[in-house]
């Protein structure tokens, strides 16, 4: 298998890997009415809708000129991105969140097997194209982790499996 080779089934690989996490997200998602969605269990702690709305703006600022530009963009407010803010509602949420991932999808649509060998900055610092893209996997997933781990204990008993239900493998 040559190099390219390798390298289409790794980008593939990885569109695939994303691909499932936003479905099981949203999934996660579709089984929470709106109060669960903004709920926090404390001060401290983040409900499902700022988990969404940051990874909303790490999608964007990430994916928007990947291999042009550094992935902390200048307008993005990370900080802000933890707050719930006027007009912060569902709707606007996850209109972000569709067009955030639309970015993603589109970027990674268009990266060959060439450019895994190239160098992207992420706040300043260089990293291969490589090691972004497994940064961004690992941090998608941790998030979407928590938006499936929040949704299941808001939806209690109306929970429906995203996977294979207990007791039935």
């Amino acid at each position: 298998m040559s190099g390219d080779e390798i390298g289409r089934l790794y980008l593939d690989d990885l569109g695939h890997r994303l691909a499932r996490l936003r479905a099981n997200a949203e999934r996660a998602m579709e089984q929470v009415d709106d109060e669960a969605f903004f709920r926090t269990g404390g001060a401290e702690e983040n409900s499902i809708s700022l988990i969404v709305k940051h990874l909303s703006g790490n999608l964007r600022s990430r994916w928007t000129g990947f291999l042009t530009s550094d992935g902390e963009k200048p307008d993005r407010d990370r900080d802000a991105e933890f707050e719930h803010r006027e007009g912060d509602d569902r709707v606007a949420l996850m209109a972000s969140w569709k067009s955030s991932w639309e970015i993603a999808e589109e970027t990674l649509r268009s990266l060959s097997p060439a450019d895994l060998v190239r160098t992207v900055r992420i706040r300043g610092e260089l990293h291969s194209v490589v090691a972004a893209l497994n940064r961004q996997l690992a941090h998608t997933a941790y998030h979407t982790g928590q938006i499936v781990l929040l949704s299941r204990h808001h939806a209690g008993e109306r929970w429906e499996t995203l996977s294979i239900p207990r007791r039935r493998s």
